[in-house]
């Protein structure tokens, strides 16, 4: 043995302060954003059955969410509408009245030092419930971006901190930029959904934003789960067309394309931890076969350490307890 050689790389691992200092990836609060689900009615505060702590609240209720959210020191959340009605169209999601306009307006006027971003697609305000216009079943790209815009523009009146696109149309990014600064809205960013696979993590959120689509999937603008070169394709066309942000998602299953991303782009990276991931986990946690803490931080600074610096996670709440432990 005195004559082995070898690396003493356990030197710096003998306890929790000195494997603090040579820690190399971090999770702050400020990395967090945190999705809201709004619906038309009163007194709501309805749990999502398939989503163990997460809620849909109506506007009068919406204060014990935000309240609750403003105290653990989460500086931005991403707001998701659910309409008493739907048309083919999707009229309410750009209706001035909207739920999700009534939410921007009433979390600015109330919680000013929030960062609210929009939601923008249509599947939840569809009566078929995909993210554009449908003729003869098939999802009309083009007519699809004239609606998107409406949206968008309608978001920022409402005082909309930052515009998230999520539909997967083409051009959608250029569209909206267009839209927004044509309407006086230039200052306002764009946090693309530019990588967004079709995905069977997806499914809890369907339950909580009621938008489940009507007939066939969303393979036909989702990306395909098995394709990684076309990731650069779609992030290099946002980046032309002028996002302000790029997003991957889902993300666990996608560590790989986020750290693709990271290595190519220059703009603010966002990693979408879906329902699914986090339904999973709670699941499971419930059941007391993990220890839901550690799995959540160790997965996050997965997130984080792929090269997410923003992660969007229904997690926010019970991290940002734990974090200010």
């Amino acid at each position: 043995m005195a004559t082995l050689q070898f690396d003493r790389h356990r030197r710096l691992r003998q306890n929790a302060n000195l494997r603090a200092m040579v820690r190399e990836t971090h999770l702050h609060v400020e990395d967090l954003i945190y999705p809201i689900f709004v619906v038309e009615e009163k007194g709501v505060k309805r749990e999502v059955p398939s989503m163990p702590g997460i809620y849909q609240f109506s506007l009068d209720r919406l204060n014990e969410e935000m309240d609750e959210v403003v105290q653990l020191g989460i500086k931005s959340v991403i707001v998701f509408g659910v309409p008493a009605e739907k048309d083919e169209v999707g009229s309410q999601a750009y209706c001035e009245h909207g739920i999700v306009q009534q939410a921007i307006r009433y979390i600015k006027a109330n919680y000013p030092e929030i960062v609210v971003i929009a939601d923008t697609c249509l599947c939840e305000y569809t009566s078929h419930g995909h993210c554009g216009v449908v003729e003869n079943e098939q999802v009309l790209n083009d007519p699809s971006l004239e609606l998107l815009v409406k949206t968008a523009v309608s978001q920022a009146q409402a005082g909309a901190d930052i515009i998230a696109p999520s539909n997967m149309m083409d051009g959608f990014v250029a569209a909206i930029r267009q839209g927004l600064d044509e309407a006086g809205f230039a200052h306002v960013p764009i946090m693309s959904y530019a990588i967004k696979y079709a995905s069977a993590f997806y499914g809890p959120f369907r339950d909580a934003a009621d938008s489940a689509p009507q007939f066939g999937d969303r393979k036909t603008y989702q990306m395909d789960p098995a394709n990684r070169l076309e990731a650069f394709r779609e992030a290099e066309s946002d980046v032309r067309e002028g996002a302000d942000f790029l997003m991957v998602k889902p993300a666990l299953a996608y560590l790989d394309i986020i750290r693709d991303i990271k290595n190519h782009f220059h703009l603010p990276l966002v990693a979408y931890n879906v329902s699914g991931e986090y339904s999973m986990v709670k699941a499971a946690a419930q059941n007391g076969w993990i220890n839901e803490k550690d799995i959540v931080l160790e997965m996050l600074t997965s997130m984080k350490r792929a090269g997410a610096d923003l992660i969007m996670t229904y997690f926010a709440k019970d991290v940002a307890r734990w974090l200010n432990e």
